[in-house]
């Protein structure tokens, strides 16, 4: 008898996933890498904490840190913060546990960060006198801090309701042999090093959870250590719960540079530093002649008026960078000259993507605007205790598989020759009389009107938009006829106000909030007058 074979099972082929580049051509599939991807490059440390106690170690005598006539080495201040350091041990705090740091720009604030840091534990900071006492407790609470540190002297402007507070005493011995080199938990690269609240869609603020191999990779290459080096005097301008601010503390410290903590004066401190860190509307307000020392400076946080660019890249290199919180301070940068046909934010800093996507995640092809998506060691670890946020933001990257990339909600567009121009967040991106508006390139069309440095836009109502424009003595008619050359009719704002200065929030952008409400003012001044 014949018996046919029974022929092995068959195990279903899992379905190969669609190719994300499928819809582009070969051209631009070869350019979506190629301008796509930063270069690959080891950052100098693991952690910040490696770097700070290489340079103790270099140059034990060299000034860290100075703020209104004080001073301080990186002997010192690693004795202060292994002496911190103890006193937060025996309080309970060990690795991975939060501190909450609730005080003012000093030198015990850098004591503060640096202990936290060195027991593997990661910092909370946040400006006594700028946080409401009801966002100091939610803080607190979600962070499930054991300690807070603050100043002697702010103790008591702390709300109730906080865990254990202990005041930073300038008072260790360098020479104690407990303070030279006391035992720390080696911090490891994706631990957390710190985490910072940003505004909340809900109200309540997020916390961003940010590890060693996030800052490392952007203030421990180039260009994001903006060439920050033992005898080179960095500014410390910005408000400490900002994460710019970390680029300036943490890339000062880590780097063996000296950070130069300002007093009341932003003025005054830009005009003694080297490396100068800030937001376009801050360095808008600084005297530019005044500062020709400086030889490094970068912007962040919100759009740069190309006036601005061009004033302080003719003396220094200049650098426009672009990276919400969640992509560690930044993520793109370029440096900008003032020949240059484009002010770009430029391409991706080492090790990490970017990605220009429509709203189904494809890629748009080169020069077509998009949203932007960051992948790479910049990525952030998430929302602290806020999974479902976490989820809708931080995405599986499906060009780099095992990788994560983040929902930037900026508008952006690649150039011909690899670099990016940003257009604004995607929430101003508006409708005005049915027509799509981008406020930026508004307010990029009056900044090129002869005497106005910068300019901001916002939607009044459905049928008008507002503008203000600095300084006071730029001309609104001619910054409106600026629009009405450039764009399309239905671009020009119905007000355009012109301020000394543009008014900031306490981290340095533009306050949004109060202009719009300085336009509906106006708009009622000037109804009731015609009446």
């Amino acid at each position: 008898m014949h018996l046919t074979p029974i022929p092995p099972a068959r195990v279903p082929a899992t379905p190969a996933a669609p190719d994300p580049l499928a819809r582009l051509s070969p051209d631009d599939r070869a350019t979506f890498r190629s301008f796509g991807w930063g270069p690959q490059e080891r950052p100098r440390f693991a952690t910040i904490i490696d770097g700070f106690h290489h340079h103790c170690r270099r140059a034990p005598d060299a000034i860290a840190a100075e703020h209104e006539g004080q001073t301080i080495t990186y002997g010192a201040l690693n004795a202060q913060a292994n002496a911190l350091a103890d006193k937060l041990c025996r309080q309970g705090v060990g690795r991975g546990d939060a501190v909450c740091l609730y005080l003012k720009r000093s030198i015990p604030m850098l004591v503060g960060i640096l202990a936290a840091l060195k027991l593997g534990a990661y910092y909370v900071p946040q400006h006594v006198g700028v946080a409401t006492d009801d966002m100091l407790r939610h803080i607190a609470g979600v962070t499930d801090a054991k300690v807070v540190l603050t100043l002697p002297d702010l103790v008591d402007q702390l709300p109730t309701g906080l865990p254990q507070i202990l005041p930073i005493r300038d008072d260790a011995d360098p020479a104690h042999p407990e303070n030279r080199d006391s035992a720390v938990a080696d911090a490891a690269p994706d631990d957390l090093a710190m985490v910072l609240f940003t505004s909340g869609t809900t109200g309540k603020p997020n916390g961003v959870q940010v590890t060693h191999r996030n800052l490392c990779n952007i203030l421990q290459t180039a260009p994001g250590d903006l060439g920050m080096a033992p005898g080179l005097r960095v500014g410390q301008i910005l408000s400490i719960a900002f994460d710019m601010a970390a680029w300036e503390t943490l890339g000062a410290l880590s780097n063996g540079a000296t950070l130069v903590i300002r007093g009341r004066s932003i003025q005054a401190c830009a005009e003694t530093v080297d490396v100068l860190i800030a937001t376009p509307s801050i360095l808008c307000s600084l005297d530019a002649e005044r500062c020709q020392q400086v030889k490094v400076a970068a912007v962040a946080g919100e759009p740069c008026p190309r006036p601005l660019a061009d004033t302080w890249s003719a003396f220094c290199a200049f650098y426009n960078s672009c990276g919400p919180t969640e992509t560690t301070i930044i993520n793109t940068a370029e440096r900008h000259f003032p020949d240059k046909e484009v002010l770009s934010i430029g391409k991706p800093t080492p090790n990490n993507t970017v990605y220009v996507l429509d709203d189904d995640l494809n890629p748009l092809p080169i020069g077509e605007k998009g949203e932007m998506w960051a992948g790479g060691d910049c990525v952030t670890a998430g929302y602290l205790a806020n999974p479902a946020l976490t989820a809708d933001r931080y995405r599986p990257d499906p060009f780099r598989p095992g990788h994560m990339m983040f929902r930037t909600r900026d508008l952006g567009r690649w150039t011909e020759d690899g670099a990016l121009e940003h257009f604004g967040r995607v929430d101003d991106l508006v409708k005005i009389r049915g027509f799509r508006v981008e406020l930026d390139g508004v307010s990029a069309a009056l900044e090129s009107a002869e005497g106005c440095d910068q300019a901001v836009t916002l939607k009044y109502d459905d049928r008008n938009l507002v503008s203000f424009i600095s300084p006071a003595s730029a001309c609104p008619h001619k910054a409106g006829q600026a629009v009405t050359a450039k764009l399309p009719y239905y671009h020009k704002p119905s007000l355009v106000l012109p301020l000394d200065t543009l008014p900031r929030t306490p981290r340095g952008k533009l306050d949004k909030r109060l202009l719009l409400q300085m336009a509906r003012e106006e708009i009622t001044a000037r109804a009731l007058e015609l009446n």
